[in-house]
């Protein structure tokens, strides 16, 4: 990331995916909540310099599950559309390696229209979430609770990753991830997919059983 060492601020990203859903995706499932109230404790006594949400109502809900835990004081949850579900990035065929070329099959039922919709939204959460904090002072820390794509989206950008290697990356329901931006040095993942927080019955979440661990 470029910027003045002088003039910037470290940001601590904190990204969530939401709690589990119903298969309608209209709400939280018991075990979403019960995800989305331990993940509250867990962040609780964080000073939230900010507190951004998606617009859907499973990322609506696990936010206001969230903030239910902290009591007065904590940073008020503003919705964002860049926050947002969307496909951050389609690849072409030919930009996988010939080993991982059938990746893109499983996008390739995606209009147009959201291709770019997709594009635009993840370059406005770059904008917004992303990169040490120009007006400098103390680190800023900021919460996102978001979906899968986009949690694994800013984790392949922030290890300058090929833009097609987000489709790599499975973000648990509320599992924490965390990236430091800072202006001297590269951006670091400092944690992804944290678990800790949630009793052993609500973990990996809708993962099939070789990718939980």
């Amino acid at each position: 990331m470029s910027g003045n060492v002088g003039t910037t601020a470290d940001r601590y990203l904190y990204l969530v995916r939401h709690g589990e859903a119903t298969d309608d995706e209209s709400r939280l499932t018991g075990v979403g909540r019960e995800q989305a109230r331990a993940l509250g404790r867990r962040l609780r006594g964080v000073a939230f310099d900010a507190f951004r949400y998606g617009p859907l109502p499973r990322a609506v809900e696990t936010a206001r599950l969230v903030a239910g835990e902290w009591g007065e004081g904590g940073a008020v949850p503003e919705v964002s559309e860049a926050a947002g579900d969307y496909v951050p990035y389609v690849p072409e065929r030919a930009e996988l390696p010939a080993e991982h070329a059938a990746l893109a099959d499983r996008l390739a039922d995606v209009p147009a229209d959201e291709r770019r919709r997709g594009a635009e939204l993840a370059a406005r959460a770059r904008a917004a979430f992303t990169g040490p904090v120009p007006d400098g002072g103390r680190p800023r820390r900021e919460l996102v609770v978001t979906h899968a794509f986009l949690v694994a989206h800013l984790v392949a950008e922030a290890h300058d990753a090929p833009p097609w290697r987000w489709m790599g990356l499975n973000p648990a329901n509320a599992g924490l991830t965390v990236i430091r931006y800072a202006a001297d040095r590269p951006a670091a993942v400092l944690c992804f997919n944290d678990l800790s927080h949630l009793p052993e019955e609500a973990r990996w979440t809708g993962f099939p059983p070789a990718l939980r661990v």
